[in-house]
């Protein structure tokens, strides 16, 4: 009894153990596959190459940060651009004028060649030899016989000296640029005397100013600078900062500079904070002046150190004495304007700033019709610039 419990159940004694069924795997075709794998391996370069644009051709590349920080070295800078301009050929010379895309950092760039210098279209044309080439494009600089922006570009007027005492009123309307339309209506409306600053990030900014110069106006270029309230409120990209490197604050004055061309100096949008630091608006100021250009500063801020560091780099300088249009209405304009009028006939000059608004555009042409009687005379900002150079 026990022997047969101790025997597996469902087998007689001495059957042989069945081995478990074996399964058939299919047969692979190891030869095609092995031929695909190899087509596969030899045919995607040679598809990468006819059928993608790459000029690199597969050459390692590395980006390397250019430093366009002008040395202060003058002997080794002048010979540098000796060198540099031997080397050039006409045509790499020759200036392009940029557009600004919608992404601030895309631009359209023509290479419609300026017309040729000479005395009646200086004063419209950009001069080629006051054009330096930088990481960014072109950007303004003192030619090789001395000549600078701030003489070449500004508006022909009567001076201080040469006004017979006549109390003289210079006015800056800024903001061009950024609307296309609204600022051909402005540059065609304002009269000629009538000082224009162009923001840097109009998509037509360089075609508009381009227009304001034909059109007889003399023009700046409006650089953001850091408010005490960044980054709540920005004044726009490549907006100098505090605390920044002086390289790197410059790389981002050229960046503004290439915009558009022509113009006679840079006026702050915003910079209270930036403009009471000296460590780091005073290389700003140098480099203001190292290219023949002179700064206007608005006015908005009592903390401002520009007047200061203008004087120690030699820069031409002018500060608004009123803003005209805090209150965008007709006739607190006109009170503003009128208050102009007082203060230059008490000291024989006066600046007064405004936005390119529909409403400060139309009282400004209305009130500059005026003057004539008022024994009063209009002039662009440079005839009103404290020459800090000696010259």
């Amino acid at each position: 009894m026990i022997d047969k419990l101790d025997k597996p159940l469902g087998r007689r004694r001495g059957q042989p153990k069945q081995s478990e069924p074996t399964r058939n795997l299919p047969q692979l075709p190891m030869v095609p596959i092995a031929l695909g794998l190899f087509a596969l391996v030899l045919g995607a370069p040679i598809a990468w190459m006819l059928l993608v644009d790459n000029p690199e051709g597969g050459r390692p590349v590395a980006d390397v940060e250019v430093n366009s920080v002008v040395d202060s070295n003058e002997l080794a800078r002048n010979l540098t651009l000796e060198n540099e301009n031997a080397d050039n050929t006409a045509e790499d010379q020759t200036p392009v004028v940029v557009d600004q895309a919608a992404d601030a950092d895309q631009l359209v760039v023509s290479t419609d060649d300026l017309p040729e210098d000479d005395g009646e279209n200086a004063f419209v044309s950009a001069r080629k030899d006051m054009l330096e080439q930088s990481q960014h494009g072109y950007i303004p600089q003192v030619s090789s016989n001395g000549d600078r922006p701030l003489e070449v570009y500004a508006r022909p007027s009567i001076t201080l000296d040469s006004a017979d005492g006549k109390p003289l009123i210079a006015v800056v309307v800024t903001g061009l640029g950024l609307s296309k339309d609204g600022s051909i209506g402005a540059i065609d409306r304002l009269p000629d005397d009538f000082t224009l600053a162009f923001a840097p990030y109009g998509k037509s900014g360089a075609e508009v100013a381009k227009r304001a110069r034909e059109g007889g106006h003399e023009i700046m270029l409006q650089v953001p600078l850091e408010p005490f309230d960044y980054p709540q409120n920005d004044p726009g990209p490549q907006t100098l900062l505090v605390g920044q490197s002086a390289r790197s604050n410059l790389d981002r004055l050229y960046w503004l500079m290439s915009r558009i061309e022509g113009y006679t100096g840079i006026i702050n949008h915003m910079g209270a904070k930036f403009t009471s630091s000296s460590g780091d608006f005073e290389p700003i100021m140098e480099e203001i002046a190292l290219r023949g250009l002179a700064y206007f500063d608005d006015g908005s801020s009592n903390r401002s150190v520009a007047p200061q560091l203008a004087q120690r780099s030699g820069t031409a300088f002018a500060v608004a004495d009123l803003t005209l249009d805090d209150n965008p209405t007709r006739n607190k304009i006109l009170e503003q304007l009128t208050r102009l009028e007082n203060r230059a006939r008490e000291k024989g000059h006066a600046i007064g700033i405004a936005a390119v608004l529909p409403i400060s555009v139309r009282t400004l042409t209305e009130w500059s019709q005026t003057l004539e009687d008022k024994g009063i005379i209009l002039v662009p900002l440079s005839a009103l610039y404290t020459n800090n150079s000696g010259t």
